[in-house]
């Protein structure tokens, strides 16, 4: 066990227990005979890419989802030798480093496959890749039957690539409006039809689409958003086939405590100004950790209760109207749970117009997660300090 120091009273704690039950709910609802591909980039969502794929591996997931190659490798340095599918475009070039590392890429167009060949040299063991179908969403992927049967007599002809997996992403799946998802679900059934299925690693459904509807799983699905404990959207909330537990929750401490009086003002362009005599708690967050300044004047958790934001954020700071002299070292929450309140990452996510999975993902490297497990401490990482 790691538990490497950090100095500012400023971190974040990652419920491993949440995070294996949401993956337990999840491959009971979907099946023993479908795959759960769990999906961790973006250092899985701001969670912590290693403890997070550890944790889901050992609750049955059977491969793992990121978004470019230096997260696959990273990965494999940390110690993971399980399945990784990169999700995102992989430059023809290196190829032949992901081939090495035994990592599995997606193969979106004819032009790449091409390049592929052209450079990837002798390597021994095949490329694995993923085709990619464009269904609708309009990224990356082949659109048509002539693209896609191209790619597969390219890739049959060679002993240098093997396309073990074929999949499309949903652009709406969490929307109450399945129309556009219905469109390109036919589309993409329609599309696969010629390929050998039987040895192929079939995924449509991300999160929305997995716990929605069940019946249009194929055999793999993909788990991100809802790993962590957030449901997909708003909209399809009261559709959720299990509760989800949320994973990640923000904590900090109070560093200094004052009284000022009526008329006083607190933080940058004095836009605070104290109606009355009243306490002032600073702590050391700020929006270099990820608490935008759009932040300012919404509310923490001391001692179970709402208090607000003074004043505008600061790169490294912020300060609390606080209901109450607390003493230096009081934990407030910004994210999880005291007592019987609770500030969810759905309500910051409102507060900034934006999606639950933005909030943890923009909260930066410099903050410590502390991965707990049953309530103890299992590791915590701390990036700034070697």
């Amino acid at each position: 066990m790691s538990l490497k120091p950090f100095y500012r009273k400023t971190w974040a704690e990652i419920d491993l227990t949440a995070l294996k039950e949401n993956v337990r709910n999840m491959k009971r609802h979907i099946g023993g005979d479908v795959h759960l591909m769990a999906v961790v980039k973006a250092n899985a969502y701001g969670h912590g890419d290693a403890h997070v794929a550890k944790a889901a591996l050992a609750e049955g997931a059977s491969i793992l989802a990121v978004a470019f190659l230096d997260e696959a490798i990273s990965l494999r340095e940390q110690g993971i030798d399980a399945p990784i599918l990169v999700l995102g475009a992989v430059p023809p070039e290196y190829a032949g480093i992901a081939a090495k590392r035994r990592i599995t890429v997606t193969g979106y167009s004819v032009g790449w496959l091409k390049e592929v060949l052209r450079l990837i040299g002798d390597i021994g063991e095949p490329l694995d890749f993923h085709l990619k179908i464009d269904t609708g969403m309009g990224r990356l992927g082949c659109r048509n039957e002539d693209e896609i049967k191209e790619m597969m007599d390219m890739t049959e002809s060679s002993s240098k690539v093997n396309c073990c997996g074929v999949f499309t992403h949903f652009a709406t799946a969490d929307e109450k409006d399945t129309d556009y998802f219905n469109m390109q679900l036919d589309r993409f059934k329609e599309l696969i039809k010629p390929l050998p299925l039987d040895r192929l690693m079939v995924h449509s459904s991300n999160s929305a689409a997995g716990m929605r509807f069940k019946k249009q799983l194929f055999n793999a699905v993909r788990f991100g958003v809802s790993m962590y404990g957030m449901s997909p959207s708003s909209e399809i909330k009261d559709e959720l086939p299990f509760p989800l537990k949320e994973v990640f929750s923000l904590h900090t401490e109070l560093v200094h405590v004052k009284k000022i009086a009526k008329g006083e003002s607190v933080s940058y362009g004095a836009t605070y100004t104290a109606e009355h005599d009243e306490w002032i708690g600073t702590v050391p967050v700020g929006y270099a950790d990820g608490w935008l300044r759009r932040l300012a004047g919404s509310e923490v958790l001391i001692d179970g209760k709402r208090q607000k934001i003074a004043g505008r954020i600061c790169m490294d700071q912020l300060m609390i109207s606080l209901q109450e002299e607390y003493p230096v070292g009081t934990k407030v929450t910004l994210i999880g749970k005291q007592k019987d309140e609770r500030i969810s990452v759905d309500e910051i996510a409102q507060k900034l117009q934006t999606i639950n999975y933005e909030i943890t993902c923009m909260i930066s490297s410099r903050v410590p997660r502390m991965f707990l497990e049953n309530g103890s401490i299992m590791e915590i990482r701390n990036p700034i300090l070697p």
